[in-house]
């Protein structure tokens, strides 16, 4: 079980990668390639799930990990939610697993949305607009979002440029149009309840992810895929400010490491109170973690 107390902070946003680089005709090596590149990550192939959670391990960190479901607009081979949950689960004390589940998949991805949650322990989804070519405020997205809501755990959106596909030729075919974050104003309007995460800062569309942050009182901002000596002013602005509660830590490991994330961030002019809140306690009410007099109420 993960240990509250001692953890430093949590990571919301990991990437479980490494079994779909396994099949040599879809080209998933070459578009690892590329983001490695990229991100000018040290790696050359994405690290397993064993070997993300001993690093999380080391640097007392828990992670938020989750797989993407884009077969259906790249190619690339599925990596099975079970397997990410199942693996996962060799590490209560570091990893809180979530799914991914292309919504074209219907009825049929709210089923298995509501089985993941209730069989395998299943603490959010995550979504990626561009990989997966789908706006989110399409129709056909609403009963896997019900199924979400229904089980009061957080929809994480990738939201701005994305380093997928980043120097590809044609940009690998992903289109960043997906990922305005003011398409995310709808879906919080249709589902108040559910948590609603944008991941990274949005570029081009910062000013919209903050003003859609700030109207609707579901929607979140999670802070990885970039370090954070690029961040906007404006972003660090409403982080100490009027979105403190619902500012998130987030790697984008592995393309970018933890302790290199927070070496950054402990450069920003980041309130002291507000601190604690980004890079622990935010998250821990997001997943619903209990605190330590929750703990100590409730043995």
């Amino acid at each position: 079980m993960l240990d509250l107390s001692t953890l430093r902070a949590i990571d919301v946003h990991t990437h479980a990668e490494e079994p779909c680089g396994c099949h040599a005709d879809d080209g998933y090596d070459d578009l690892q390639a590329a983001m490695a590149r990229y991100f000018r990550a040290p790696w050359q192939h994405p690290p397993t799930i064993d070997e993300t959670a001993a690093h999380y391990r080391e640097q007392n960190i828990a992670a938020v990990i989750f797989p993407v479901d884009a077969e259906r607009e790249t190619g690339y081979r599925r990596y099975a939610n079970e397997e990410v949950a199942e693996a996962a689960s060799r590490h209560p004390d570091i990893l809180i697993p979530f799914a991914s589940i292309d919504p074209a998949r219907g009825r049929m991805g709210a089923r298995e949305a509501r089985r993941l949650v209730a069989d395998f322990g299943i603490r959010g989804f995550k979504f990626h607009p561009t990989m997966q070519g789908f706006y989110p405020n399409d129709r056909m997205c609403w009963p896997l979002y019900e199924a979400i809501a229904e089980a009061g755990v957080p929809a994480l959106f990738q939201t701005g440029q994305t380093g997928v596909g980043a120097g590809m030729r044609g940009g690998n075919g992903m289109r960043l149009k997906y990922s305005n974050p003011m398409y995310l104003d709808d879906v919080a309007i249709d589902f108040p309840d559910m948590p609603i995460v944008m991941a990274h800062p949005s570029f081009p569309w910062q000013e919209e992810a903050l003003a859609v942050a700030v109207h609707k009182p579901n929607v979140w901002i999670e802070l990885s895929g970039w370090r954070p000596r690029y961040f906007p002013p404006i972003l660090v602005q409403y982080a100490n400010t009027l979105l403190k509660e619902r500012m998130l830590f987030g790697s984008d490991w592995p393309m970018i490491t933890p302790e290199g994330w927070l070496e950054e961030f402990a450069g920003l002019p980041i309130r002291d109170a507000v601190r604690p809140k980004i890079l622990k306690e935010n998250a821990m009410r997001l997943l619903g973690l209990p605190s330590a007099d929750e703990r100590r109420e409730n043995p």
